[in-house]
C-alpha cells in the first residue's frame, strides 16, 4: 500500500512511519510547510519507498493534493490543546480541521483512514474495571477541561464519519514512552522526575506502552482494522504511585515523595493559567491537559486488538522507559 501520515515529526507519528516501511509499505510523510523534516532524516534511507509532501488541517485544498493516489492515510496529527485557550476556541479549532481531513479524504477516495484516538475519550469503567474500547459516554462528558473535551468530540465525529460510509478506524494506543518525543508529550514525566523538576503528580491508574510497539499497532489497524472499530493498543497496567517511582529508578534519582490531591492540582493549575492567559510568559508548570489526563487515567484492557489485530507489546515497560531516558540524555532533555 501507499500510505501518508501525518504527524511524522512527533513520536507516535515517527514510529508509526518506521512501521510502515517495516511492512513493506510505500511512506509518503505529510508535513505543514514550517516543519523540521530534520527530526525524521533516518527515515529517507529509502528514497524510492519514502517521500514528503506539504499539506496542513487548516487547509483542505492542501491535503487533497497531499493525498492524491494514496491507498490509506494514518492521521497522528489531530489537535489537541497546548496552551491555554477557551473550551469553545479548543473544540471548535479541533474541529474544523478534522472536517477538512475528512472531507479530503473523500474527496481523494482513500481506502483506509486511521485516526490517532485517546483513551481519555473513554469513561471509566462502572465497576472499576479495566476499560475496553466498548465503553460509551452516554451524553457530553461533564468535566470541561478542555483537552477531554476535544478527544471526546475528535472521537465521536470518527465514529459518526464511518457509520456515514467512510472507512475510519479508531486506534488508540495508551501512555506512550520511547524515542523521538521532541516535545516533549507524555514523556514529560520522565524528563521532570529525572531533572527533580516535577511538581507533583496525581495519583491513579495508568496503561503504559512503548512508543515503538503503538507504532506498530497503528499499522496494524491500517492493514485490517475494521471501519467504525476503536482498537486499544495497551501495554502494562500500573498505578502512578508505582510508575514514578519505577521512573525514578531507572534515571537514578529520588522520587517525588508526595502526590499533590486533585482539588488542590486543579487550583494551581487554573491560577497559573489566569496568569498565563492575562500576562504571558512560561506555559503553566501544571497543565489542565495534564491533569485530565492523570486523574482520568485508568487500567486498559487490549484483548480485542490481540485477537483481532494479532498486536502484541513486546517490549516491557522497564525497558521502554530505559530507552526514553536514554533517549532524552542525548539529546540533553535530561541534565
Amino acid at each position: 500500500m501507499k500510505i501518508g501520515i501525518l504527524g511524522a515529526t512527533g513520536a507516535i507519528g515517527h514510529h508509526t512511519a518506521n512501521a510502515v516501511l517495516e511492512n513493506g509499505h510505500e511512506l509518503v510523510v505529510i508535513h505543514r510547510a514550517s516543519s523540521n523534516l530534520e527530526s525524521i532524516k533516518d527515515l529517507s534511507f529509502n528514497s524510492r519507498i519514502f517521500s514528503s509532501r506539504i499539506g496542513d488541517l487548516n487547509d483542505r485544498a492542501s491535503l487533497l493534493q497531499a493525498l492524491k493516489d494514496l491507498d490509506a492515510v494514518v492521521n497522528c496529527a489531530a489537535y489537541y490543546p497546548t496552551k491555554p485557550r477557551s473550551l469553545q476556541a479548543e473544540v471548535k479549532t479541533a474541529v474544523s480541521q478534522m472536517e477538512n481531513f475528512y472531507q479530503a479524504c473523500s474527496q481523494a477516495d482513500i481506502q483506509k483512514i486511521v485516526y490517532l484516538g485517546a483513551a481519555i475519550a473513554l469513561p471509566k469503567h462502572p465497576q472499576n474495571l479495566p476499560a475496553t474500547e466498548e465503553l460509551e459516554y452516554v451524553r457530553t462528558p461533564q468535566n470541561k477541561n478542555p483537552y477531554l473535551q476535544v478527544k471526546w468530540e475528535m472521537d465521536r465525529l470518527a465514529k459518526q464519519k464511518a457509520k456515514n460510509g467512510l472507512p475510519v478506524v479508531i486506534a488508540i494506543p495508551s501512555m506512550c514512552f520511547g524515542e523521538f518525543d521532541y516535545a516533549p508529550s507524555t514523556g514529560r514525566l520522565i524528563v521532570e522526575i529525572a531533572n527533580g523538576t516535577i511538581p507533583g503528580y496525581i495519583r491513579g491508574d495508568r496503561n503504559v506502552i512503548y512508543t515503538g510497539d503503538a507504532g506498530k499497532g497503528l499499522m496494524l489497524a491500517c492493514e485490517g482494522g475494521k471501519p467504525g472499530e476503536r482498537y486499544l493498543f495497551t501495554g502494562t497496567n500500573i498505578s502512578m504511585d508505582e510508575l514514578v517511582k519505577r521512573i525514578a529508578e531507572l534515571a537514578g534519582v529520588s522520587p517525588p515523595k508526595i502526590p499533590i490531591p486533585l482539588p488542590i492540582a486543579k487550583t494551581i493549575s487554573k491560577f497559573q493559567e489566569t496568569k498565563y492567559q492575562l500576562f504571558g510568559g512560561k506555559l503553566p508548570k501544571i497543565s489542565s491537559s495534564a491533569i485530565a489526563v492523570m486523574a482520568s487515567g485508568q487500567f486498559l484492557d487490549g484483548s480485542k486488538a490481540q485477537k483481532e489485530l494479532g498486536f502484541q507489546s513486546k517490549v516491557d515497560l522497564n525497558e521502554a522507559i530505559t530507552r526514553a531516558i536514554n533517549w532524552f540524555r542525548i539529546r540533553k532533555y535530561i541534565n
